[in-house]
């Protein structure tokens, strides 16, 4: 959020604390979930994952007098719960934990139904989380789940870093399970994490059906577990990208994340394929935009001076079965947000206003019912 319109903003929340007018998100009906990615956390030392570039809640509203850590872009008494899981595990184990987590929740607030919005493998997570909860309350728990940047169907990097072989990847697995372990706790576990994000199962000799195909199969899009299904897409443009993921793509792997097979078809770890073209803004850095899409894909329309708003791009279509997208769907890149993977989760240096950007998904929340 530049300068002038952060200000505005501030105004606008001190308008609203003194008179009770607001002028931004709508308050959602049922509580919202942040469900974090890989190596993810809920806040650590303060700084949140779901944060704005210093790290401040994009969940926190602004409820007390002259507060500023907080987004003045959602309704003053929004409720949102920043959820923690294990940073690396399989989406089995951390959509059970996340349900457990909204249990909790509900438990303690009162509330009957939340919303989710989950970032790259949390918005995985998400849906292992809305069955686990329709199966023990026998009814539908979460209203709209919406994912951002998630890996629905595989990601490359995934696989490039299982594929380097042992040497590499126990090192990588230690240093997983280290950080994991000191933010978290016990139960870290970089290769099943891994193993996840690949689109078919990577090891036959493992004695478990690991990867997004097997999951998608059993955790597809469901209007049982949910009333609304939707998902925000990422990839990476000119000035907007992360230097970390930029040297990533540029210098050692380039996911040419959009052509299109049935199935992984190209054995690169998620399904569809390249076009050929290299380094033609295709992926997020870490995620093709063909393994992006689930239920409906969602534009994200910025406005200078007034808020920003999310509508659904018809255009495309429903992905309901989340195997079998069809051949635009996995290749257009209508709608794609221009920002990389961590832009949208507030890892500076981006130029993303993720205060605004997140009230704008509240809000459209609201438009269904949530």
């Amino acid at each position: 959020m530049n300068s002038k319109k952060k200000n505005l903003v501030c105004l606008l929340a001190l308008l609203l604390f003194t008179t009770g007018v607001h002028a931004g998100a709508r308050k959602t009906l049922y509580p919202v979930v942040f469900a974090h990615g890989l190596s993810g956390f809920d806040n650590l030392l303060g700084y949140y994952y779901f944060g704005n570039d210093y790290g401040t809640f994009v969940g926190d509203p602004c409820d007390e007098f002259l507060e500023t850590a907080c987004n003045g872009s959602i309704h003053s008494s929004q409720r949102a719960l920043a959820a923690s899981v294990t940073p690396f595990q399989s989406s089995e184990v951390r959509g059970t934990q996340l349900a457990d987590r909204i249990q909790n929740y509900m438990t303690s607030t009162g509330a009957t139904k939340v919303n989710i919005i989950g970032h790259s493998q949390g918005g995985i997570d998400a849906r292992k989380a809305a069955a686990v909860l329709r199966a023990r309350y026998g009814r539908q728990v979460v209203h709209a789940l919406i994912s951002v940047s998630s890996p629905h169907r595989g990601s490359p990097t995934a696989k490039y870093i299982l594929d380097l072989g042992p040497g590499v990847t126990s090192v990588v697995n230690a240093l997983a399970k280290l950080f994991g372990n000191t933010i978290y706790g016990s139960g870290n576990d970089g290769i099943a994490a891994a193993k996840q994000l690949v689109y078919n199962d990577y090891s036959a000799t493992d004695g478990i059906t690991t990867g997004m195909k097997a999951f998608n199969a059993n955790y597809n899009v469901n209007s049982s577990n949910a009333a609304y299904w939707g998902s925000i897409i990422t990839a990476q443009d000119s000035i907007n990208t992360n230097p970390a993921l930029y040297l990533l793509k540029e210098g050692f792997y380039n996911i040419d994340g959009d052509g299109y097979c049935v199935d992984d078809c190209d054995n690169d770890g998620a399904a569809g394929k390249g076009d050929g073209t290299r380094g033609n803004n295709d992926d997020d850095g870490l995620v093709g935009i063909n393994s992006q899409q689930m239920g409906d894909r969602l534009q994200y329309n910025e406005c200078a001076i007034c808020f920003d708003w999310i509508t659904v791009n018809t255009s495309l279509g429903y992905v309901s079965n989340l195997n079998a997208p069809t051949s635009a769907q996995m290749t257009s890149k209508s709608s794609v947000v221009s920002q990389d993977h961590l832009d949208v989760v507030g890892v500076p240096p981006d130029t993303f206003d993720e205060e605004e950007f997140y009230a704008s998904i509240l809000e459209f929340i609201v438009t269904k019912g949530g």
